[in-house]
């Protein structure tokens, strides 16, 4: 009943709308009258709105399965087991660097460890979504940033952002 694109659409900013809601909610139950409504409708708006702020940015990091290869996250480790190409293991606790690239047409994560190794992993291969969570844990990352180099690269044609180094 409902157009595909507009399907699409409503699933991919499922999380975030959900949110937004909540905090709507929340917003109406803090003037709903006298301080104990309004604590707890304040303190509901405030969770719900960081946690819609974290979906919006998590959103272009969700991208429909075109690439071959899996994405995981286990441990403090990215893997990603690629099908047709060299796969890889890279702890989080190793990253140096972290680069956007387009090739032949598809966005890849390049991580590289401070030994100089190197695993690129295509931005829309299975679990590629997971990378989000990941990257948040490490130091100086703006994942404001992330997420608009990866809006961006998408757009564009061969291309490369560096969008984190370690720091020091």
């Amino acid at each position: 009943m409902i157009r595909p694109d507009l399907r699409a659409l409503l699933v991919r900013h499922a999380e975030a709308m959900i949110f937004a809601g909540l905090t709507l909610a929340g917003l109406w139950v803090a003037f709903k009258g006298g301080w104990f409504w309004a604590v707890i409708g304040g303190g509901t708006a405030l969770v719900a709105g960081s946690l819609a702020l974290g979906a919006i940015r998590r959103t272009p990091f969700r991208r429909p399965v075109a690439a071959p290869g899996v994405v995981e996250v286990v441990e403090g480790a990215i893997r990603y087991y690629g099908a047709t190409e060299m796969g890889g293991e890279m702890p989080l606790r190793d990253l140096a660097e972290i680069r956007l690239l387009r090739l032949d047409g598809r966005a890849h994560w390049r991580l590289c460890s401070l030994g100089g190794e190197a695993l690129l992993v295509p931005a829309d291969a299975a679990g590629a979504g997971a990378l989000a969570d990941a990257f948040t844990a490490l130091p100086g990352l703006d994942m404001g940033a992330v997420s608009a180099a990866l809006a961006q690269i998408a757009r564009q044609g061969d291309a490369m952002r560096t969008v984190w180094r370690r720091p020091g």
